[in-house]
């Protein structure tokens, strides 16, 4: 029977290349994986026994602006409430580091919002597509719209 478990580390190149390729998002430079995985504040692998099915990172300047990237889970893992646990992982994470008026941002795949206002974020316009959340502090669970 598998365990699905979370560890704090770094996908490799080819982990996280090969997750992007199966749920369809775009190849993108080798040379960029390398460096932006490497340059991420903070990072999240998702296993089934060995095998990293899914992941999530937080990329940004660590004081003023936190930006959720990558939360992948392979499609055939999806539905069991894993993007839960990583998500609830990251949001740990950004309650331990940002401060009040932390910008906290994200870009949503199509049709997925809903799991994100969960989470207190909000919807931009049209015009300017994403998401974002302004941090208030510890235990704090307002959305961007609750002011």
């Amino acid at each position: 029977m598998s365990e699905f478990r979370i560890v704090e580390r770094v996908p490799t190149a080819d982990e996280y290349a090969r997750m992007r390729a199966v749920v369809g998002w775009n190849e993108v430079d080798p040379q960029g994986i390398a460096r932006g995985l490497h340059n991420a504040l903070f990072s999240l692998c998702l296993l089934d026994d060995d095998d990293v099915i899914g992941c999530a990172r937080i990329v940004g300047d660590d004081g003023l602006y936190f930006y959720i990237q990558d939360v992948i889970v392979l499609p055939e893992y999806q539905g069991q409430g894993l993007g839960r646990r990583l998500m609830d992982r990251v949001m740990a994470y950004i309650e331990q580091h940002a401060k009040p008026g932390a910008f906290i941002g994200l870009m949503a795949a199509k049709d997925v919002a809903p799991f994100y206002h969960k989470y207190g974020f909000a919807e931009r316009p049209v015009a300017q597509p994403g998401m974002y959340r302004m941090w208030e502090g510890k235990g704090e669970c307002g959305t961007a719209n609750s002011k």
